[in-house]
């Protein structure tokens, strides 16, 4: 699989949250998760060294990303205001856990910029090496030369400097409108997936934002808490494939998700 499948896109579930927040409603069963995602029609889950270890079996009926990087918990530093970030695992471990495809950060505009983006060049050296895909969630943090990290022109260059490090696919968060975010596609060589940050408002907010993204350029979407924290997880991956895969319109996708 890679990171996209035949038709050039890619639904990903993200389940790495934990290695961050420690406890994270939802993920208490990781196991549950991933069979729930590939039962769904996830192409792939995004997850972390531990859930690979212990969920070998459950991986064996979905491909999965494994990321290698990490920082601080929350209970010492803000997501998206570290100090610190380094690479905790190799392109090697992903290979004997038998991982599709690798993820690094890089962040633009905080303390730990050099050090992610020195962690996610390292890795792309590696992936050379294994004929691995690499990942790479480019994000902008708050800071004195990024007042604003979701205007267009903050994400389109992080996006870029995850492409210019090495990605071959890019995530990255929606700037909110398909004007400004076809500013990031367009400024990136490589294929951008969404990320879906904290849990939206609503169902509809969520496959909206995804229906949005996917007219402005973008080729799907890595998201966890919109999936898993939410009522019908099965019936959102559902949803969700149905808008990234088949191009069906909101309405559509709201129709699936009831149904499911």
């Amino acid at each position: 699989m890679g990171l996209l499948a035949a038709d050039g896109r890619s639904l990903i579930v993200a389940m790495d949250h934990a290695r961050t927040f420690g406890v994270v409603p939802g993920l208490e069963n990781p196991g549950a998760v991933i069979k729930m995602a590939a039962e769904a029609g996830a192409d792939a889950v995004m997850t972390s060294f531990g859930i690979a270890k212990k969920c070998q079996a459950e991986l064996a009926d979905i491909p999965f990303v494994l990321r290698l990087d990490g920082g601080p918990s929350l209970y010492r530093e803000d997501w998206l205001a570290y100090t610190d970030w380094q690479q905790l695992h190799s392109v090697q471990d992903a290979v004997r856990l038998g991982a599709a495809a690798v993820a690094t950060m890089t962040f633009m505009g905080i303390p730990a910029e050099l050090k992610t983006m020195a962690v996610t060049a390292d890795v792309a050296s590696e992936c050379l090496a294994s004929d691995m895909p690499l990942l790479v969630e480019a994000l902008p943090g708050k800071s004195e030369r990024v007042p604003d990290p979701l205007a267009p022109d903050a994400m389109a260059s992080a996006a870029r400097l995850g492409f210019e490090h090495g990605a071959d696919v890019v995530k990255c968060y929606y700037t909110g409108d398909i004007d400004s975010f076809r500013t990031v596609v367009e400024n990136c060589p490589v294929p951008i997936l969404i990320a879906g940050g904290p849990r939206l408002e609503t169902d509809r907010d969520v496959l909206q934002m995804v229906s949005d993204a996917i007219e402005a350029g973008a080729a799907g979407l890595v998201f966890g808490r919109n999936i898993w924290q939410g009522s019908r997880p099965r019936g959102m991956v559902r949803a969700l494939r149905a808008i990234v895969h088949d191009d069906v319109d909101v309405a559509t996708a709201c129709d699936i998700l009831e149904s499911n």
